[in-house]
């Protein structure tokens, strides 16, 4: 049978405050295990909550940015459940008025085609603790630093049908979050991490499956892998005449399967009640319209300018805007030499693939926008080949000058001498009397591919620095 996939995903993204969302205390990542962690955080008695505004304000910036409803009046309430990081025995989160009501936003598929996706609602929570199992022997340690941190909790609709569309999904979320500047969207870190809802259902049925849900899986890789796994462990199910159990799973990364973590727990299990700490948070239509007005240059928007102004494909535009770092890293590459179309080539491909090589960020690029527009524009004027130029820029990467100190120290300029080229063509003309005699009795393609041999003569007798467009005026001319 042909099983269709039913996904919903929550994503749970810490923000970027720098205090908790009811304490003072800090929330920076990598701190000595419980020195961020306040009276509050730890729930000794007598100890209340004060709301983050921050927490708030990124919230709304959210919900504006996937055109979502925002609840102006929104309730705190209190998830009771025990986990050994969680002091209180309950967690302050938002159930039946978030802040964040229905929305949706587009994702671009690999395919080039695009899907909506709807967001149910997203609301403000903080988070647990962290238990840590590595360095103690037959115990665990609790780190509270990341207790009381924001998070906001965006659970979409059960739009998503595919392992592709998922991380599509995720990467678009991550990319706004960025460009919004409300997360870091480190997941490595856990600043966002992904539960994934999961069911079956014959395909064209309408009726949804029972589902599991796949917890805390913190790359999109893992993501990817996890949903692959576990279609195929409810597929097996399915069709040796089982049922599917609704349960909480983990995924294991080193084995790249799922197992069992408990069942899974539905709202009444939480036993929800409004928190009695906090009071209802109200906002009016000023308070959204300020941040309304402060929002930057969303991905989509950026992507539909680059497409308009710059004259990029759909798929180019995307992988620039992917990040407002790489977004401004292009256009400062096209200031500097003033073609956008060459300059989205070489951001795409010689720049985005030394990073991925060395597994830099674009802020750690040892080739600044200013320098790599340089370099682009010594190829548009003819100072060198485009091959040369990727000579140069790999010096430029391992820390070497500008390009131009470059191609003169090196004597690497482009021979564009019609004087010196016509030599060169005459010489390989000469040397290669056979091809030549091949040429004048071949085919329309016979001949371009032997016009191929003929230009690449000539580079290796200049070394490569023989001007391309000229050799090829110059063998046209010759040979005809």
């Amino acid at each position: 049978m042909q099983w269709e996939t039913v996904i919903g995903l929550e994503v749970h993204l810490q923000l970027a405050t720098r205090s908790k969302i009811f304490s003072g205390s800090a929330t920076d990542f990598g701190a000595e295990p419980n020195t961020q962690a306040s009276a509050v955080d730890l729930a000794m008695p007598g100890m209340l909550p004060v709301l983050n505004e921050q927490a708030v304000r990124y919230a709304v910036m959210f919900g504006l940015g996937i055109d979502a409803h925002i609840g102006m009046r929104s309730v705190f309430d209190r998830k009771n459940y025990f986990y050994p990081d969680l002091p209180k025995g309950y967690q302050i989160s938002q159930f039946s008025d978030p802040i964040v009501g229905a929305g949706q936003f587009e994702i671009q598929l690999e395919d080039g085609s695009s899907k909506q996706i709807g967001i149910t609602r997203a609301h403000l929570e903080e988070d647990a603790g962290k238990s840590l199992h590595e360095d103690f022997h037959g115990m665990s340690g609790i780190d509270l630093n990341r207790a009381g941190t924001p998070l906001l909790e965006i659970v979409s609709e059960p739009d998503i049908r595919s392992a592709a569309e998922a991380v599509a999904y995720l990467k678009t979320l991550h990319s706004l979050v960025t460009y919004l500047g409300i997360s870091d969207g480190n997941m490595a870190e856990g600043s966002m991490r992904c539960d994934i809802n999961i069911s079956l259902r014959p395909m064209g049925s309408e009726k949804l499956g029972t589902r599991a849900e796949i917890k805390n899986v913190n790359s999109f890789r893992f993501v990817e892998r996890a949903i692959r796994h576990e279609f195929e462990r409810q597929a097996d199910i399915l069709e040796s005449g089982g049922r599917i159990v609704q349960e909480t799973r983990l995924y294991d990364a080193d084995r790249d399967e799922t197992r069992p973590m408990r069942s899974k727990e539905v709202a009444n299990d939480y036993r929800y009640f409004p928190e009695p700490d906090l009071l209802p948070v109200v906002i009016d239509e000023q308070y959204v319209a300020e941040i309304r007005k402060s929002l930057p240059e969303l991905p989509a928007d950026k992507r539909q300018r680059f497409i308009e102004q710059h004259q990029l494909s759909a798929y180019d535009a995307g992988v620039l805007v992917d990040s407002p770092a790489l977004a401004d890293y292009y256009e400062q590459v096209v200031a500097a030499c003033g073609d956008a179309k060459i300059a989205a080539n070489w951001v795409q491909v010689e720049l985005r693939g030394q990073l991925n090589k060395n597994e830099l960020a674009i802020e750690a690029s040892p080739v600044s926008a200013n320098s790599l527009g340089q370099l682009i524009t010594r190829i548009l004027d003819n100072s060198i080949s485009g091959k040369i130029a990727k000579q140069v820029f790999e010096a430029m990467w391992q820390g070497e000058d500008s390009a131009d100190e470059i191609i003169e120290a090196r004597g690497l300029k482009q021979v564009s001498d019609s004087g010196a080229l016509e030599a060169m063509v005459d010489q390989v003309i000469a040397d290669n009397a056979a091809q030549v005699t091949q040429f004048l009795e071949a085919d329309d393609g016979k001949r371009k591919k032997l016009v191929g041999f003929f230009v690449g003569q000539v580079m290796k007798v200049s070394k490569g620095q023989a001007n391309p467009q000229m050799v090829n005026k110059l063998l046209a001319e010759k040979l005809k």
